[in-house]
């Protein structure tokens, strides 16, 4: 079995399950949470609220002011969904939680029509 056969039974498996979150989703979140552990000084536990935020982070770095549509395309509608996902890959063994770690830990840390949309950094981008 290859690699790319073993993440797609793998993205199958967590679609079966969490059938309301695209498999980009889960690739997505994958990404923001290298890319929050990139920015760190050293390597440690990211928190909930740290990934939320870097999630809300690189959808407006990668889509700009289509960062909202993109991620409720996928089926993350809020912070809370970043959290199911979060959740999804450590019940698959994908990711690792401590045992504080807890899905409410991703509850309202912002507000996706504030963060990507009211708040938009308009004079930031080209």
């Amino acid at each position: 079995m290859t690699d790319l056969q073993f993440a797609d039974e793998v993205l199958d498996r967590l679609q079966e399950r969490n059938p309301r979150f695209h498999a980009r989703s889960y690739i997505f979140v994958l990404q923001a949470l290298h890319w929050v552990i990139q920015s760190l000084d050293a390597p440690r536990h990211v928190s909930g609220q740290e990934l939320a935020e870097g999630v809300r982070e690189l959808a407006l770095e990668r889509f700009g002011p289509m960062a909202r549509t993109v991620l409720e395309h996928w089926g993350i509608h809020d912070t809370e969904d970043v959290g199911r996902v979060v959740f999804a890959m450590v019940e698959q063994g994908i990711l690792i939680k401590q045992d504080g770690d807890n899905p409410e830990d991703f509850s309202g840390v912002f507000d996706f029509e504030e963060a990507f949309e009211a708040n938009y950094p308009w004079e930031a981008r080209p």
